[in-house]
Parts: C-alpha cells; sequence; structure tokens
C-alpha cells in the first residue's frame, strides 16, 4: 500500500501500550498513534479511548526515512467547535456581571451615590453667621467621609499583605 502524508485511512488497532498504539491499515503496514494524538482532550489512560482489534480512522503525520509511520486519530476526526475567547451573553439572564456603556453624564463615584452630601437649609435668613455654620458642618461630615475611606484603604492594604 503506497501511503500519502495528510492522507486519511481505515485501520485496525493491533496493540497497545502506555505511550500509544499500533494501527494496522494492511497486512505489511503497521504505524503508531502516540497518546497525545489519541482524542481531543487529555489521555492518562489510552485503553478508555482504545481497544484491541477496534477499527479506526487514522491519519497519515509522517513517514520517516527508516519507515516508521506517525498516524493522528484526533486529526482525522471532524474538528471540535471553537468556544469564544469570551462570551458576554453567557451571564445576562444569570445575574452575572454585564457592562453598561459609559454615560459622561451620569458618571459619578459609587461611594457618592451611596452617600450623598448633606442638604444644608439657608431657609432661615442669610449672613455671615449662616455661612460659618454651613462650612463647619461641611468639613464635620467631610472629614468623617475621609476618615472612613482611610480606614477602608487600610484594611484593604492589611488584606492584601496577608495574601502574599
Amino acid at each position: 500500500m503506497q501511503l500519502e502524508v495528510g492522507k486519511i485511512y481505515e485501520g485496525k488497532v493491533t496493540g497497545i501500550t502506555k505511550f500509544g498504539a499500533f494501527v494496522e491499515l494492511d497486512k505489511d503496514t503497521t504505524g503508531m498513534v502516540h497518546i497525545s494524538e489519541v482524542a481531543n482532550s487529555f489521555v492518562s489512560e489510552i485503553k478508555e479511548f482504545l481497544q484491541e482489534g477496534q477499527p479506526v480512522k487514522v491519519k497519515v503525520m509522517s513517514i520517516g526515512d527508516d519507515g516508521k509511520i506517525a498516524l493522528s486519530i484526533k486529526k482525522a476526526l471532524p474538528a471540535p467547535p471553537k468556544k469564544p475567547r469570551f462570551d458576554n451573553t453567557k451571564n445576562q439572564n444569570k445575574g452575572g456581571y454585564t457592562k453598561k456603556p459609559f454615560n459622561r453624564e451620569n458618571s459619578q463615584p459609587q461611594d457618592f451615590m451611596k452617600n450623598p452630601p448633606p442638604v444644608f437649609d439657608n431657609s432661615q435668613g442669610s449672613g455671615n453667621a449662616d455661612f460659618e455654620d454651613m462650612l463647619s458642618k461641611f468639613k464635620a461630615t467631610s472629614e468623617e467621609r475621609f476618615s472612613d475611606l482611610k480606614h477602608v484603604i487600610d484594611n484593604k492594604r492589611k488584606s492584601q499583605s496577608r495574601r502574599k
């Protein structure tokens, strides 16, 4: 039988070893399928995929100068469907994260939205005393927020240093 590299032939498994399987293409021609060329998935035990006497389709990968024939079962199979590297539609209905388009008019820090700044009522009158009161209240609330923010950042830093 005259073999051509790249062509697919029908054969029969004649022997199984821990590193591959021997396939007889005709009575005078035998090639070897390496364990890495048996299936599209990881093969730890070749006997889970092949048995002696089993008919298989193989693709001729190479023919050595010494007459050794390298065969592949997985390349003779139809190609498995390619999975996209990132599927954005996967988690849309399962409560997963869906990225929303950026809108400059509505973009505000999340902490600001959770805790809006206090609204000061200036209905009692106007004057320097009211402004001073408003300023002192604003300073107090901003210092509280700043200390809360600093506390959160320090805790994140501590937890990161523990992981290392």
